[in-house]
């Protein structure tokens, strides 16, 4: 929205994202929607009618705060910086599109469950990978560890990466913002179980239409960066086509079944929610047994396509500037 300033903001929050990840120390944006939408969610479950249809227009009431909210003190706080400096406004989108990416975090997270993997300590697996799932853990032997770090990265190689590399282009970091919100109301609302059922509703099929197209476009940065990596292209592509719907979301599958190709082994499969069993079908085909080393494996089949994909982004964006400008 701000041309190269904005551009160039979006190549610079990535490689702070490398470098520094999500600092503790620093308030992260997500934490503050995480409070508005909890503090919403009580204001509208205790003024509204505690039925079906009130739940559903309590949810749908939620979202369209939030996302004016975050969409709004965005836009104008990045007007105010831009219009006192082109170089203040990059420094604010730089840090707003540094908080919008997770690829070290993901990488940082996932690669502490096969650590904990390799000591051999299953308790510290479990503890670790409950950090970046919403699966019950507890039960989960060796193999169910592996596999959901796994699934983790695949899923939020396109959730936490690519999918606001895609939105950040498209229209700057107030957008990478609002997909950030949408997101993190579907983490904690969009549940298929009570009491979010219904509360939970607009907040899960709207993150399933924002990430309808990032997530087919990660599959394929993902089957590419695999390609380059030497892992087997064909396999990916194979299981891509074959098992990508199988799963009750319509994009998570898109990206689990690249990788799941990939690296010629079974992800998915039934898993606890809440202590409710969910039942799912597989994903991939077992030519293997998976092991700690997978979760390594897919993270850099993670990072290697998001950098593709900034620079992908980055590219047409750069020429259709240049286009405008003759």
């Amino acid at each position: 929205m701000f041309g190269y300033y904005s551009l160039l903001a979006l190549f610079a929050g990535f490689v702070l994202d490398l470098i520094a990840g999500d600092p503790r120390s620093i308030p992260h944006p997500v934490q503050i929607m995480g409070l508005l939408i909890s503090a919403l969610e009580k204001l509208f479950r205790r003024i509204l009618p505690k039925t079906d249809t009130g739940e559903k227009i309590a949810g749908l009431a939620l979202w369209l705060i939030v996302v004016i909210l975050t969409g709004g003190i965005s836009l104008i706080l990045l007007i105010f910086c831009y219009r006192i400096s082109p170089w203040i406004g990059f420094a604010v989108e730089t840090v707003m599109c540094w908080q919008c990416l997770a690829a070290k975090s993901l990488r940082d997270e996932s690669m502490k469950v096969k650590k904990a993997l390799d000591s051999g300590d299953l308790s510290v697996s479990r503890t670790a990978v409950s950090m970046i799932v919403g699966r019950d853990t507890d039960s989960l032997d060796e193999s169910g560890v592996t596999r959901a770090a796994v699934e983790t990265v695949a899923e939020n190689a396109s959730d936490g990466v690519i999918a606001p590399l895609f939105y950040l282009i498209l229209f700057g970091a107030p957008l990478g913002m609002v997909y950030k919100a949408v997101n993190t109301m579907d983490s904690m609302l969009g549940y298929t179980d009570p009491p979010y059922n219904n509360i939970g509703l607009v907040p899960a099929k709207a993150d399933d239409v924002l990430n309808y197209v990032p997530s087919r476009i990660a599959a394929m940065f993902l089957l590419f960066a695999g390609g380059l990596l030497g892992y087997d292209t064909k396999a990916g592509m194979h299981i891509f086509r074959r098992d990508r719907y199988k799963h009750t979301s319509p994009n998570a599958a898109q990206t689990e079944s690249v990788i799941a190709g990939l690296l010629g082994v079974r992800l998915a499969g039934s898993a606890y929610y809440r202590s409710v069993l969910h039942h799912k079908e597989y994903i991939g085909d077992s030519l293997r047994e998976i092991e700690p080393e997978d979760i390594a494996r897919s993270c850099s089949i993670m990072l290697l396509a998001s950098t593709l994909a900034l620079l992908l982004f980055g590219g047409i964006k750069l020429m259709l500037f240049l286009l405008m400008t003759k």
